[in-house]
């Protein structure tokens, strides 16, 4: 009659066990996947983390968001990411070139740019010609980022020579001071007038002047999480992501 009270304890014990090591297995903590991407993705890749992560609870998106060819810089110099994200394919190329990336990268979005002001244009700007006045103080994208390098394009094109105030490291860094009015006139892309249109309004560069830029993705040799990596991009080329993307003003080519 003794042996019965034990043995249930010790099945008890055995069960108790079998079920911690069940939870042990499923409670593991997601790993992270490191994406590096042009600043000017910041609101689309934000929405893109969450949905990743609500299907793929076993990665945790890390986004370094900065202007693409810092983050070019930093991936040459060896810090560890998984993938990389350019607003240029020229930056991207440099990394191809240096062995950087496994296979090929997709193109996955375009973009183009406008004229943005403080909200209510208290500098009376009409077009791309107000950017040689003095009177106003002009800001851009430091031209080694691709939103420096396209704002300029868009006004040799139109011949206008800008009298600029100040040169920024990114189109965030650039479109947060226009915001503030610290700044009376910039070229920013049209997604991120999207994204601070309750500060700047956006004021259309002429057809014959549009200049637009687009977006490869691609995984790294280096990734410390390839698997993690790959998920990612498929994502971000997949129906959802290129409806969250077309939702931040992005043209999916």
């Amino acid at each position: 009659m003794r042996s019965g009270p034990y043995l249930w304890i010790s099945v008890g014990a055995t069960v108790a066990l079998i079920a911690t090591g069940c939870a042990a297995t499923t409670s593991e903590e997601p790993t992270d996947v490191v994406v590096s991407a042009a600043a000017s993705l910041s609101d689309a890749f934000s929405d893109i983390e969450t949905a990743f992560e609500s299907a793929h609870p076993e990665f945790d998106v890390l986004l370094n968001l900065a202007g693409s060819a810092a983050l070019r810089e930093q991936i040459l110099e060896g810090a560890p990411a998984d993938v990389f994200a350019s607003a240029n394919p020229e930056v991207m190329a440099d990394v191809v070139e240096a062995g950087g990336v496994d296979g090929s990268p997709h193109v996955f979005a375009a973009n183009t740019m406008v004229m943005a002001v403080p909200g209510g244009n208290p500098g009376g700007v009409i077009g791309l010609g107000d950017f040689e006045r003095e009177a106003l103080f002009v800001g851009l994208c430091a031209q080694s980022v691709p939103c420096g390098s396209l704002a300029r394009q868009v006004l040799l094109d139109a011949n206008v020579e800008p009298s600029v105030d100040t040169n920024e490291p990114d189109v965030r860094a650039l479109l947060l001071k226009i915001g503030l009015a610290e700044i009376d006139l910039g070229m920013v892309y049209v997604t991120d007038a999207v994204a601070a249109a309750s500060t700047v309004d956006a004021i259309p560069v002429p057809p014959q002047n549009a200049v637009s830029t687009l977006y490869p993705i691609a995984r790294l040799v280096a990734a410390p999480n390839p698997d993690g990596g790959d998920a990612f991009i498929r994502f971000v080329v997949s129906d959802q992501g290129a409806e969250i993307l077309e939702g931040h003003g992005f043209v999916i080519p």
